[in-house]
C-alpha cells in the first residue's frame, strides 16, 4: 500500500477546514438572535450529557494518557503537560458544574451600553452583541474545551475548536457529546466546528474574512507563530511568568501560606508562581522557613547571590527570571523594597498575575498600581488569577495584552457591541450648512428594542 499524497491531503484538508468555517460563519449569524432561554436549555443539556457519560470520558481520558506517560518515559512530554491532561470523577463533575455556572450568569448580550439622544426623534444605542466565529487553539486540557463551548453558546458565537493531538480521543468524545446535548433543540448546527490537523490551523488563520477571532493557548513560540502568520485578531497570553513579593511589612506567617500556595498548590498552570521576591529586611528570618517548606513538597530552587547567603539553594541564572517552569520549580532572589520588586517585575514578566505580601496599604498601592500586569494581587495567592473564581463562570483564556479584553476572558470579552439608530425619516442636511438645526447630544437613561421611542 502506497502512501498518500500529500498534495492531496493538503488540498483536502483545506477544502474541509473551508466548509467547516463557512458552516460556523452561518451559524453564528443565526445563534446571535438565539433567545438566552434557549441558549441556557442547551448548556443544562451538555451539562446533564456529560454526566451521563462520565464513564466514557474516562475511558476515552485514559487512552490519552496512557499515551502521553509513555511519551513521558521518552522525554517527549513533560510532568505538567500530562498533569493537565488527567481527568477523574470529581473533574468531569467540576466541568459539569462550571457548564451550569455559565448558564446562571446575566446574559452577555442585548445590553445597551450607552444610550444618547442625537435630537429629538432620533435615537442612537450602544447595544452588546456576539463577535462572531471565534476559533481557540489549545493544548493538553481537555476541559478546556467544554469551558470554551460553554462560554461561546452562553455569548452567542460559533466557535472552532482545535485541541492538542495529546488529548485527542478526550476532546474528540466531549465534542461529540456536546454536539449531542444540543442536536434536538431550536440551536443553530455547525455552531461548534472541531479541527485536528496542523495543515488545519494554517488554513484557519488564512480566513480573516470568515474567522473574527483568535485565542491561542500554549507556548510563547506558538502564540507567537499564530500572531505572525494571521491578519485576524488574536487575544491571548504567552507564558504565566508569575511573582509573589514578600514586603519588609508583611506577616510573615501569611506570607509563608501564600507563597506556598501559589507554588505548589498545582505548579503545572499558568497562574503558578515561577518567582520569589523578598526584601531584604525580612530575607534572614522569612527565607530558611520558607525553603525548607518547598524543599519538603519538591520544589527545585535557585536563588541568586543574596538568596544563596541565606540559604544552600542551587544558583539562578539570567534565563530563569523569565522562564514559566509549569512544575515544582522555583526561583528566588532578595530585593531592596517595592521598588526594585517592581522594577524587576516589569522587566521580567509575562504581564499575567503578580502579587505583594503586606499590612502596608501604602505600599501595596504603589506596588498594585506600579506593576503593568493584566492582574495584581494583595495578600493573596496567584492561583486566583481564574476566570472561575473571578465569577465569569469560566474562561476562554487569559489576555495579557492590553485590547478589548484583559486578564482571565469570560462572557463580556467574548461580546462586542453596535450602534443602533432609531430616527423618523431624518436627512443629515437638516443639521448642515446656514440653517443648520444644532444636534442635542442629550443622554439617555432608556434600553434599546426595534421602533423604540423614549419618553425621557
Amino acid at each position: 500500500m502506497t502512501d498518500p499524497d500529500p498534495h492531496t491531503d493538503g488540498v483536502a484538508i483545506e477544502r474541509d477546514t473551508d466548509e467547516q468555517l463557512s458552516t460556523a460563519a452561518d451559524a453564528a449569524l443565526r445563534l446571535a438572535n438565539v433567545e438566552e432561554a434557549t441558549r441556557n436549555e442547551a448548556l443544562y443539556a451538555v451539562a446533564e450529557t456529560l454526566r451521563d457519560n462520565e464513564a466514557d470520558i474516562l475511558d476515552a481520558n485514559s487512552t490519552d494518557v496512557a499515551e502521553a506517560e509513555a511519551m513521558l518515559d521518552r522525554g517527549e512530554y513533560s510532568e505538567a503537560l500530562v498533569d493537565r491532561l488527567k481527568l477523574d470523577a470529581t473533574k468531569v463533575e467540576s466541568i459539569a458544574e462550571m457548564v451550569e455556572s455559565v448558564a446562571e450568569l446575566d446574559d452577555p448580550l442585548g445590553a445597551t451600553q450607552e444610550a444618547r439622544e442625537l435630537d429629538e426623534g432620533l435615537e442612537l444605542y450602544r447595544v452588546a452583541v456576539p463577535i462572531g466565529v471565534v476559533a481557540t487553539v489549545f493544548e493538553s486540557r481537555p476541559d478546556a474545551l467544554v469551558q470554551i463551548a460553554a462560554l461561546a453558546l452562553k455569548s452567542g458565537n460559533a466557535v472552532v475548536l482545535k485541541g492538542g493531538s495529546e488529548a485527542q480521543e478526550s476532546n474528540r468524545l466531549l465534542y461529540d457529546l456536546i454536539r449531542e446535548a444540543t442536536a434536538d433543540l431550536p440551536i443553530p448546527e455547525g455552531w461548534a466546528q472541531l479541527i485536528e490537523a496542523h495543515e488545519a490551523v494554517d488554513r484557519l488563520l488564512e480566513r480573516d474574512e470568515t474567522v473574527d477571532l483568535v485565542m491561542p493557548r500554549g507556548s510563547s513560540e506558538f502564540v507567537s507563530y499564530i500572531q505572525d502568520n494571521t491578519q485576524i485578531p488574536v487575544l491571548g497570553h504567552t507564558e504565566g511568568v508569575c511573582h509573589v513579593y514578600v514586603d519588609a511589612d508583611a506577616d510573615l506567617d501569611e506570607a509563608l501560606a501564600v507563597a506556598y500556595d501559589a507554588k505548589v498548590q498545582y505548579p503545572a498552570v499558568c497562574n503558578a508562581v515561577e518567582t520569589l521576591l523578598v526584601h531584604e529586611a525580612v530575607a534572614d528570618e522569612f527565607l530558611p522557613p520558607m525553603v525548607e517548606r518547598y524543599e519538603e513538597a519538591g520544589v527545585e530552587l535557585r536563588g541568586d547571590e543574596r538568596v544563596r547567603e541565606v540559604v544552600d539553594i542551587d544558583p539562578a541564572t539570567e534565563d530563569d527570571w523569565t522562564t514559566e517552569y509549569g512544575d515544582l520549580e522555583l526561583s528566588i532572589a532578595v530585593v531592596d523594597d517595592a521598588y526594585a520588586a517592581i522594577d524587576h517585575i516589569n522587566t521580567n514578566s509575562s504581564k499575567h498575575t503578580d502579587s505583594i505580601l503586606t499590612e502596608d496599604r501604602e505600599t501595596a498601592e504603589t506596588f498594585m498600581t506600579g506593576v503593568d500586569s493584566a492582574s495584581v494581587f494583595h495578600n493573596a495567592s496567584t492561583r486566583f488569577a481564574d476566570g472561575y473564581r473571578y465569577g465569569l463562570g469560566a474562561e476562554v483564556g487569559i489576555s495579557t495584552g492590553k485590547i478589548h479584553a484583559r486578564g482571565p476572558v469570560g462572557l463580556a470579552g467574548l461580546t462586542t457591541y453596535k450602534y443602533y439608530l432609531e430616527g423618523d425619516g431624518h436627512l443629515v442636511a437638516t443639521y448642515a450648512g446656514e440653517d443648520a438645526k444644532p444636534y442635542t447630544h442629550r443622554e439617555l437613561d432608556a434600553s434599546w428594542s426595534p421602533g423604540r421611542r423614549s419618553t425621557d
